[in-house]
């Protein structure tokens, strides 16, 4: 099993660049971000490079941060800031080598809310698929983020169906899932043609995954069963030092 440092929450201590190294010394298979945007492009290019792993993600911007915004594309009205951000985002993924885009759709309900986003999606699938990058939208759950518009797998499958783009895939966070959904060791295999990426953290408290409610050994090894080949995303809250969190990897990775 091939594991992914997610740099949003590990490593944030230091510098974009440096937490890409500490990854690569740490044993990790590749990297993922939240908001890489401040850091210049050739900054970045370098330590990936140097390091030789791969950025597998990033997110659109969350919008205004200041007044609680957490996405862009299921808020109507929006429609201009939204797709600006989905175009800085692949523009970025693009310099980068990154292949996947996470668009964040924000705090919004209701059936207008559903067509705005599904018509923001569609144009980021369409903008992406010249570069090969996959759309991804996920799933949050509501304790963590009240309000979100995309709650639970099944609302995001059949926004994946309505869309109807073959980039268009499911981040599947194992404990945003866990939370609103539970079941995962069928519904990880029930899905597997939606999905595009996996996340994990423990659950309740979003640490490191050798505590909590969930097995991940057991999570694990279903998801090696299921022939999944791209590197899993470490997205849990270390709270300390990273490096010291890290016990578990070199024992998952045996799978």
């Amino acid at each position: 099993m091939k594991f992914s440092a997610n740099l949003g929450f590990l490593w944030t201590d230091r510098p974009l660049p440096d937490a890409i190294r500490a990854a690569k010394s740490a044993g990790f298979d590749a990297v993922e971000c939240h908001w890489p945007y401040d850091v210049l492009v050739d900054e970045m290019t370098a330590a990936l490079r140097e390091t030789g792993l791969p950025m597998l993600g990033l997110n659109t911007v969350r919008g205004n941060t200041a007044s609680g915004e957490n996405g862009l594309s299921a808020l109507p009205g929006r429609e201009q800031e939204a797709r600006a951000a989905i175009d800085q985002a692949i523009a970025y993924a693009v310099a980068i080598g990154t292949p996947c885009v996470h668009v964040m759709a924000g705090f919004a309900s209701g059936e207008e809310a559903k067509a705005v986003y599904q018509t923001n999606l569609a144009y980021a699938c369409k903008a992406a698929t010249s570069h090969d990058i996959k759309i991804l939208i996920e799933p949050l759950n509501h304790y963590d983020a009240p309000g979100y518009f995309l709650t639970t797998t099944t609302q995001a499958c059949e926004i994946i169906k309505a869309v109807g783009a073959s980039n268009l895939k499911l981040m599947f966070d194992c404990y945003h899932v866990q939370l609103m959904e539970g079941d995962l060791t069928h519904r990880l295999p029930d899905l597997l043609p939606f999905i595009g990426h996996i996340q994990f953290a423990a659950v309740p408290d979003r640490g490191p995954p050798d505590h909590g409610e969930l097995n991940y050994t057991h999570v694990f090894n279903v998801i090696a069963q299921m022939g999944w080949d791209i590197p899993l995303g470490a997205e849990y809250k270390p709270q300390g030092d990273t490096g010291k969190t890290l016990g578990w990897l070199k024992a998952m990775q045996r799978f």
